[in-house]
């Protein structure tokens, strides 16, 4: 069976998706990378091939595709045939499992971002990499925080009948008038449903500002697995929100679609035993002109694979082939 295989790694968390030529999901992952990205993909290529053992299913992987953040990074390590932003790879997942969709709404770790398809061509983006106010960063910090576990954040936020108003346009504002809250006896879920509108308010006042959010409206990333904000949007859009199924793992549901409509003859997947590899990644400043570009450079076992980063391709020219 011909799979092909999409892989996000975002600053957070990091996704594995393996479809087969129908689009049909076959293996999905969804987990942190705890501050190390390298290992973090070995680890998912090893949960890949357990899978496949498990199932003793005869698979080929005729390409792999990168999102991302860390798609250079992930895309040197696999051995990636196509490396592409997630814009791209969101609004490719959506306009096949989400037809007519017209807003996306996406919120990460420390970013979120807006797409405006038609007919399911992005059209329009938007994306906010200033201030994690609103991201998953932050709503952690606030679950830990009120020792509330993050799973259970939303479903507390929905019993509120009477959220608090707090200021969100800065998360150390918003954490400073939640603390000022809680000291006058306001309630936690009014607390925790108000931090979810104020952080709807500063997505549609920042992030989405200017745009037209038209319905369908999908909601991505890992914040929409929390229910408090889901609601928050629709109260604050008077719409409904739609989120799909593999919500957490669209932009690499999105790139394993890219490199299977491109079909490349030949992979250059490394293979599985890259989990077991040395891999090691470090930078210089190149002084070459006034750019001062910090060049990235990656080892495997001892053997440089790849430098990017570069503005004139100096270095990059120099990958070996």
């Amino acid at each position: 069976m011909k799979t092909y295989l999409g892989i996000d790694v975002g600053s957070i968390s990091y996704k594995f998706v393996l479809i087969d030529e129908k689009n049909q999901v076959l293996f999905w992952l969804y987990k942190r990378t705890e501050g190390n990205p390298i290992l973090a993909i070995q680890n998912g290529f090893k949960e890949l091939r357990k899978f496949i053992e498990n199932h003793n299913a005869e698979i080929e992987i005729a390409g792999i595709a990168t999102t991302g953040s860390g798609r250079y990074l992930a895309g040197v390590i696999a051995g990636a045939d196509l490396i592409k932003n997630e814009i791209t790879a969101h609004a490719k997942a959506i306009s096949n499992f989400v037809p007519g969709a017209q807003t996306v709404i996406e919120i990460g770790g420390q970013d979120s971002k807006i797409i405006i398809l038609e007919n399911g061509v992005a059209v329009d983006f938007a994306m906010n990499l200033i201030c994690s106010a609103g991201c998953g960063a932050f709503l952690d910090a606030q679950s830990f925080r009120l020792r509330i576990p993050v799973e259970k954040f939303g479903e507390l936020a929905i019993k509120s009948k009477e959220p608090t108003t707090i200021g969100s346009r800065c998360s150390v504002f918003a954490e400073s008038d939640m603390i000022h809250k809680q000291q006058i006896g306001h309630k936690i879920e009014d607390i925790v449903a108000g931090l979810c509108e104020g952080l709807a308010r500063n997505y549609l006042g920042g992030v989405g500002r200017g745009k037209k959010i038209n319905p369908p409206i999908v909601f991505l990333g890992g914040v929409s697995e929390n229910l408090g904000m889901r609601k928050a949007f629709e109260k604050a859009l008077e719409q409904k929100i739609i989120v799909p199924s593999y919500n957490t793992v669209m932009g690499a549901l999105g790139a394993a679609i890219l490199i299977k409509e491109m079909a490349p003859l030949k992979t250059k997947f490394r293979g599985f035993e890259i989990s077991k590899k040395d891999i090691k990644c470090a930078s210089f400043q190149c002084r070459g002109c006034p750019n001062q570009c910090e060049v990235i450079e990656a080892k495997i076992d001892g053997k440089i694979v790849a430098r990017w980063g570069d503005r004139c391709a100096k270095w990059s020219n120099l990958n070996p082939v």
